[in-house]
């Protein structure tokens, strides 16, 4: 079957294509999208061919992961289902993850419609909820995961590196769990996105010495420490204001000059914990946060293109002219 999808072509490169997709199977849903959110970090890191896929840095030698469809999440309505599927009826709303496409550099890709996407790999939305809300489910998932994944206990102290939407994310899911959060960015506009509360505190690193800003927060050692961004300096750096027994969370992007000394981690007995993609309970979690308002979505959405601009969407992210943060493609 045929369907419109943004596929990276080449670094730097971003093409609105019509292209082949799988028939439908059994185990597969159709859906008609609406919108997708894009992934500022991840698919800005395939656009620029860092990365052959997921997590995997792309290392000399490797093979240019292009064409390519990018993307990993969005939102619309059941178009058809496969005869195995039971649970899941033509008009619903629902979020897909990745789905299937032919001719590609990888088999399943993100921002495509119609998409046909594996079962496993869609879920119903509420339907008393604004579906947008949902359409960056995969990226919150992540960010709450790196907030629900150490232990902590109500007043411990907290910090989440990078005011990015995973950032953001953590930082909202550390709160709600009663944590004394602090996170620390670069950018005003999107560290207010994250307003001052009980247990919620922001630091703009280029205005203060920030380590030694978290060293007088935090007296008593930080419980939980959290990297965004992919900075070694940055983990480094925490773990000297970390408490005993404390956890530092990694959900950067390191590339392929990733070697940490792990000796160091050993005087406070830190744990390193590391979060990356999607679990079915984590993703269902979220989604009940989201349709709570415990996690907020739509106040980080910053831009809205048609799926027909998606390379000036691109444009702006990459040249940072305007601080995107959430970039909507509208369907």
């Amino acid at each position: 079957m045929k369907s419109l999808a943004v596929v990276f072509t080449a670094p730097n490169t971003v093409e609105v294509q019509t292209i082949d997709c799988p028939d439908p199977g059994p185990a597969d849903v159709v859906v008609r999208v609406t919108r997708s959110w894009i992934s500022n970090g991840t698919e800005g890191s395939m656009l620029r061919g860092e990365r052959v896929g997921g997590d995997i840095p792309r290392r000399p030698g490797d093979p240019w992961p292009f064409p390519v469809v990018a993307g990993y999440q969005k939102v619309g309505v059941v178009e058809r289902v496969g005869e195995g599927v039971k649970d899941l009826a033509v008009g619903e709303a629902v979020f897909a993850a990745t789905s299937k496409v032919a001719g590609m550099f990888h088999k399943m890709g993100g921002h495509v419609s119609p998409a046909v996407t594996p079962r496993q790999a869609v879920w119903k939305l509420p339907q008393d909820r604004d579906p947008l809300a949902f359409s960056g489910l995969v990226l919150t998932q992540v960010g709450y995961n790196c907030g629900a994944r150490a232990p902590l206990e109500a007043g411990d102290g907290a910090v989440v590196l990078g005011d990015g939407m995973v950032g953001q994310w953590a930082a909202q899911t550390l709160a709600w769990r009663g944590a004394e959060v602090l996170l620390v960015g670069r950018h005003d506009d999107r560290l207010a996105r994250f307003p001052p509360g009980r247990g919620r505190r922001t630091l703009n690193e280029k205005r203060a010495d920030w380590i030694q800003s978290v060293r007088e927060q935090f007296p008593k050692g930080v419980r939980v420490a959290v990297d965004t961004v992919g900075s070694i300096p940055g983990v480094m750096a925490l773990r000297k204001c970390m408490a005993r027994f404390g956890h530092i969370v990694s959900a950067g992007f390191y590339g392929a000059n990733d070697q940490i000394g792990l000796q160091p981690f050993r005087l406070g007995e830190i744990s390193l914990d590391f979060v990356s993609g999607w679990h079915p309970e984590r993703m269902r979690r979220t989604m009940e946060l989201i349709a709570s308002g415990d996690l907020d979505t739509l106040g980080l959405i910053t831009h809205r293109f048609p799926v027909s601009q998606a390379a000036e969407g691109w444009q702006v992210i990459r040249e940072k002219r305007e601080n995107a943060l959430g970039v909507i493609l509208e369907w």
